[in-house]
């Protein structure tokens, strides 16, 4: 027997590294993203401050003033200590209401990308699998509602559910929002029904509602989480328009865009009427973009951002490599590009 094959014997019997799973991969490139985790981070404290600060349906919260509550105004309604955020032109907490308002933005936010995401995905996914004239349909339908404008739809919707509360203005422009995540997940499909595990689990006799939703819908789930924080960007965007032209959430409620609109002939007079809702408006946007950009690179690492200072960190020494030869920055650039 030679020495090397105790050796040999060793390194057969050696414990093999675990497999990492696929869904550990993503959330270590999630997490690699300072980016979007300090701005997921950043959304979640914003909501959670704006729920403790004047709490949620019958839990009060530590602020001490209600948003539908009249009070005296303190200097004319200025920022002061007892009203940090200043007052309306009615006595009311500015504060409270912009707490409010982030809130129902929120929570308009949320329900328009789940709804979104939901009738995108179903409708979507049958076009894409079936094809055929089950795919020329839906996407018809689909072509009918993605040409209408999304300020007319939302002005329509509003007219009629306004004044019945953010969940059900939300749920209603939630029906009208999914036409984008439809056509990208109908193109996963497209692609991965041809796929190999698709053959064989028709093979083994599954169903198609089985291989639709098992099978072909998790290998697009990045698409769907993807586009979905894209909608909830953009649904927020909307509601602020729609409740700056008296279309969204009405009084006595509070949302953002509604606080601008209310406030809009106080502009030169007293300007933190807007300050304060406005730049909530953009920082809740700017973050779940940030979070969306984190998520798509996760999912997909062909869309990683090109960092320069990385790249001469990783460009090999001269002499290395094949033959001495070395790729210049420009060359590398190229291959990342």
């Amino acid at each position: 027997m030679s020495s090397t094959e105790p050796m040999i014997a060793d390194e057969l019997q050696a414990p093999t590294a675990p497999p990492v799973s696929q869904g550990r991969l993503i959330w270590k490139r999630f997490l690699s993203n300072k980016i979007a985790i300090v701005s997921a981070i950043l959304f979640i404290l914003i909501l959670l401050f704006s729920i403790s600060a004047i709490g949620i349906g019958p839990i009060h919260g530590w602020w001490k003033y209600d948003f539908k509550e009249l009070n005296d105004q303190v200097k004319q309604g200025v920022p002061t200590a007892e009203h940090p955020f200043g007052q309306d032109r009615i006595g009311k907490d500015y504060f409270a209401l912009v707490m409010r308002g982030i809130q129902n933005s929120v929570l308009v936010m949320v329900i328009i990308g789940a709804i979104a995401s939901i009738v995108g995905v179903v409708v979507g996914a049958i076009a894409g699998y079936f094809r055929g004239v089950v795919d020329a349909i839906l996407m018809r339908i689909t072509d009918v509602f993605i040409v209408i404008p999304a300020l007319v739809v939302g002005s329509v919707v509003g007219h009629w559910t306004g004044g019945l509360g953010a969940p059900t203005l939300a749920l209603m422009l939630g029906f009208f929002s999914w036409m984008g995540i439809a056509r990208l997940v109908r193109g996963e499909f497209l692609s991965l029904r041809e796929r190999e595990f698709v053959e064989a689990a028709r093979v083994a006799g599954a169903s198609d509602m089985r291989i639709i939703f098992k099978h072909i819908l998790p290998n697009a789930i990045g698409v769907v989480i993807v586009s979905s924080t894209l909608i909830m960007a953009a649904a927020i965007l909307l509601e602020t328009a729609l409740s700056y032209l008296g279309y969204g959430i009405r009084p006595p409620d509070a949302s953002l865009g509604l606080l601008i609109s209310s406030n809009q002939s106080a502009f030169q007079t007293r300007p933190w009427l807007f300050w304060w809702p406005g730049a909530f408006i953009v920082t809740l946007a700017l973050l779940v973009n940030f979070v969306g950009d984190g998520l798509r690179d996760a999912f997909d690492p062909r869309h990683r951002r090109f960092n320069l200072r990385k790249m001469r960190e990783e460009e090999p020494e001269p002499g290395e490599g094949d033959g001495g030869s070395r790729k210049t920055g420009a060359a590398i650039a190229e291959d990342v590009l």
